[in-house]
């Protein structure tokens, strides 16, 4: 058993990210195609660039709202969503503009690989409210 206490892993940030990302890396693998856990926090629309898992992500969103995107569509996201990403599928995912979000990435099967920035701005969520 392993018990890793909040604040334990040192913040850092990364340079595949578009606007002010912050990560946590939770837990390691701790054997060949393990599970590795991060809490990410995107500010104000930030978000990742393009990339691909060789094994299964869950995203848990925790804080704020979000965008999730792939090749064919844009959603949005909440406290409470899980977003499921199946081994291989491109894809990226950030904060919605004006907003900061918190999500914990859950991974199997090792690192990303991965791509350029999202060109194409996230979708504004901010007209959508009524």
């Amino acid at each position: 058993m392993k018990v890793v206490r909040r604040g334990e892993q040192p913040a850092q940030r990364g340079t595949t990210f578009t606007g002010e990302v912050t990560l946590e890396r939770l837990l390691e693998a701790q054997q060949p195609g393990g599970v590795s856990v991060a809490r990410v926090t995107f500010r104000d629309g930030a978000r990742t660039h393009w990339h691909t898992h060789p094994g299964e992500q869950v995203l848990v969103i925790l804080e704020g709202r979000g965008i999730v995107g792939n090749e064919r569509e844009q959603v949005e996201v909440q406290p409470g969503d899980l977003v499921y990403t199946s081994p291989g599928e491109k894809h990226w995912h950030g904060a919605a503009p004006g907003q900061t979000m918190v999500h914990l990435s859950i991974t199997t099967a090792g690192p990303a690989e991965w791509y350029g920035p999202v060109e194409q701005p996230p979708i504004d969520t901010a007209s959508d409210q009524q």
